[in-house]
Order: structure tokens, then C-alpha cells, then sequence
């Protein structure tokens, strides 16, 4: 996983002219919102602005609009809601409308960041086509956008029309669309890719994680969390235990990016949980689900189907396991996977939760095992594979009732 640093964004660029009334315009409506009829705002001040036929209550409703517009643009749902409300209550609101008429220039509009909720720049009707198919967060979409023609089509409920406007949205925000493609770095990107391929602004490698312990204090020297995980990987020696901790992390790391924006130090208690149901019906299938394919293949996925609740209570068994070891390392805070209950897994015995043996006692097994050939005649492969065994159980905290 490669980090990209982040740029900080451009200022804002100004409001185009025609976005914003001009001062007669707005002068009938604060005239409005002081008592004045619609009639008499309009013929004060708009009289010879007036298209034909364009009643006066009409021209006051579309001043309300656009400002209601341009205060939603910057994000100021407040400032809309005081501008929309009921024409009956206006008068007592003028004094909080005539501040927010002076307020309203001086914001620039927002930039948008990759890790942000869709919700918070697309059209409703979009967003909800969006979410039902998995797409929370920009991150999100933006891989199925670069460079990928009839990206919508998989997606109910979004049409070309729709899907122009968001592609839209990117044009208009380059820096976005620069982070947004670095996401995955391949000329024709698949949904997912094993983590080594993807390319990762810092607002999702961890190295600003919300839940990151002082730096000063951690013994880890990883600055992001894929390098922290490759840490703990690099613990255990076995290449099977390895292969087997990796495919458990990997997915965790990309369901964080992708389906919650979020970096895996930045993951709550309530994402672990959306995390447990998502093992067993990971979504969109067309993202995560495949037939078994050698990572470097693009048809290569991280599940095969979904996942029993056996298998479930064993992917949540390894990455508690690694938050653990972080807070050990005082690489993060939380586990935010502590106490997490699976529904139908097995119930372990109080033995899966300590070492049956004290360290000690480990100490006199390893000597014993280490001396089973000359002291009682084994033969040095079968002496090898008890040795393998011992220090697996060991390094792993294997005990009854683990999967």
C-alpha cells in the first residue's frame, strides 16, 4: 500500500456574478421580509426588472430560492432552512435574515475530501441509488468512475442523466478527481484490489487516524497502519499463520476504505459492527465476491461468498487479535472490536482465553522438545514437526475452542 501526501487544497474560487442577486434585488427582499407586500417590493424596487407576466410574488420566491441555493452550495443548510420558511412568519425573521444577506458573500464554497459522506454533495435521488448498492463515501465512488465507461449501469435507480452530474462534480474539483484516481493506481482499475496495489491519500493511511496513541509513546515505528499491520504480521513466523492473518486484515482494511471512507485506526465500535454483518453478506457482490483467482488477476476478489458464523467469529477473533497488539505497542487507543458477539459461532471454553501452561512451564517443554532426539530416541524429523507445533500454539495464544 503506497501513501500519497496530501496537497492542501486551492481557495475556493469567487461566486460567478449571476449566482449571487444584485443589490435592487435584494433590497425588494429585505423590503419583503420588513412587512412589505410582494406588490410593493416588487414595484419599489423591481419594476422595470419584472419580465412580463412574471407575477411580483413570483420574483420574491426566486430571490428566496437562489440565496436558499447559494447557502446550500456552501453547506449552510441553516441559512437555507431561515430563507425557505413559511412567508406568513417572515416579519419575525428580518433582523436574522438581513445578517444572514450579509454573512452569505463572504463564504467560500467547501472543497470536498475523499473520505466525505456522498450525501454532503450529491443530489438526493443520487444518493440513495448510491447507498443501496454499498457507496457511502467519495472514496467509494471514485472507483467506479475513473476511466471506466457505463459506470452507472450496474447501479438501479441512477441513469445517464444522474451519472453525468456526478462525473460532473469531479471535473470541477480536479484535486479531488487526482486523489480520487491515485486510489487505485492501475490504467484499468477493478472495484477492489489486493492492498499492496492501492495508492492511499492520507486521509485514509492511518498516519492521522482519530484513535493513533502520541507518537512518542508507541514502540512501533510505522507512521500508517498498513505498515503497523505488516508489523504484527511480521511477528509470527509460520508463512501459512501469515497468509491466514493477512486475508483477515487485507479485508478489513479495504471494507474500512471503501465502504466507510475511514482509515483502520480510525474505525469505531459502531463500524465494527456494521464490519460483522458485512462478513456474512458482503455487498456489493460485484465488488467483493469471486471465484478464487491469483492476486495479480483483475478478477481477483477477497471473499469467495459469505461467511458462516464459524468463519465470522474467527476473521473477528484476528483482527481483535491485532488491535490488541497495537494498544500493546500503543499504536492506537481502542479495540474498537472488543466485546463484539457473533450469533451461531460455537461457544468457547474458559481455557481459549489463557495459556493453559505458565511461562515457566513453556520454558521446560521448549528444553524437553528441544533434546527429544538424544534423550529419547525420536527421529529429527518427527522431533522438528512437535517443535513446529509447540512454538505455533505458542506464538499464536492457540488454545481449546479456537477455530
Amino acid at each position: 500500500m503506497k501513501t500519497r501526501p496530501s496537497k492542501p487544497p486551492p481557495p475556493a474560487p469567487a461566486p460567478p456574478e449571476d449566482d449571487w442577486p444584485d443589490a435592487t434585488s435584494l433590497a425588494a427582499l429585505r423590503a419583503w421580509y420588513e412587512g412589505l407586500s410582494s406588490r410593493e417590493a416588487v414595484h419599489r424596487y423591481l419594476a422595470s426588472a419584472r419580465a412580463p407576466g412574471q407575477s411580483s410574488r413570483g420574483v420574491i420566491s426566486a430571490l428566496r430560492r437562489q440565496l436558499a441555493d447559494f447557502a446550500r452550495r456552501r453547506h449552510r443548510e441553516d441559512l437555507a432552512a431561515l430563507l425557505t420558511g413559511p412567508a406568513h412568519e417572515r416579519k419575525k425573521c428580518a433582523r436574522a435574515v438581513a445578517r444572514a444577506i450579509e454573512l452569505l458573500p463572504s463564504l467560500v464554497l467547501p472543497e470536498p475530501l475523499i473520505g466525505d459522506d456522498i450525501a454532503a454533495w450529491l443530489e438526493p435521488r443520487a444518493v440513495a441509488a448510491l447507498q443501496a448498492q454499498g457507496i457511502k463515501t467519495l472514496a467509494a465512488l471514485t472507483v467506479r468512475i475513473p476511466r471506466r465507461r457505463r459506470w452507472w449501469a450496474a447501479i438501479p435507480g441512477l441513469g445517464a442523466t444522474g451519472a453525468r452530474r456526478i462525473e460532473l462534480f469531479f471535473a470541477e474539483h480536479p484535486q479531488l478527481t487526482e486523489r480520487a484516481r491515485a486510489l487505485i493506481a492501475v490504467d484499468e482499475p477493478p472495484d477492489t484490489l489486493p492492498w499492496e496495489r492501492l495508492a492511499v491519500p492520507q486521509e485514509l493511511d492511518g498516519s492521522r487516524g482519530a484513535f493513533r496513541a502520541p507518537r512518542a509513546t508507541s514502540t512501533l515505528s510505522a507512521n500508517n497502519d498498513y505498515d503497523a499491520v505488516q508489523a504484527w504480521l511480521g511477528q509470527h513466523e509460520s508463512s501459512a499463520t501469515q497468509r491466514a492473518y493477512r486475508k483477515e486484515t487485507e479485508r478489513l482494511i479495504l471494507w474500512a476504505i471503501l465502504e466507510r471512507g475511514r482509515a483502520l485506526s480510525s474505525l469505531t465500535t459502531e463500524d465494527a459492527t456494521a464490519y460483522r454483518a458485512f462478513l456474512r453478506h458482503p455487498a456489493p457482490r460485484g465488488r467483493w465476491i469471486g471465484p478464487p483467482r491469483p492476486r495479480a488477476s483483475p478478477e481477483w476478489r477477497p471473499f469467495t461468498g459469505g461467511l458462516s458464523a464459524r468463519s465470522v467469529a474467527y476473521a473477528l477473533s484476528v483482527v481483535g487479535a491485532l488491535y490488541r497488539w497495537l494498544i500493546q505497542q500503543r499504536y492506537v487507543l481502542a479495540n474498537p472490536f472488543a466485546g463484539l458477539k457473533v450469533r451461531g459461532a460455537a461457544p468457547t471454553t474458559a481455557l481459549a482465553t489463557e495459556r493453559v501452561f505458565a511461562e515457566a512451564e513453556w520454558s521446560m517443554i521448549r528444553i524437553v522438545a528441544d533434546g527429544l532426539e538424544w534423550s529419547y530416541g525420536w527421529a529429527p524429523s518427527a522431533a522438528q514437526r512437535l517443535r513446529f507445533i509447540l512454538d505455533f500454539a505458542y506464538a499464536t495464544d492457540a488454545a481449546v475452542g479456537h477455530p
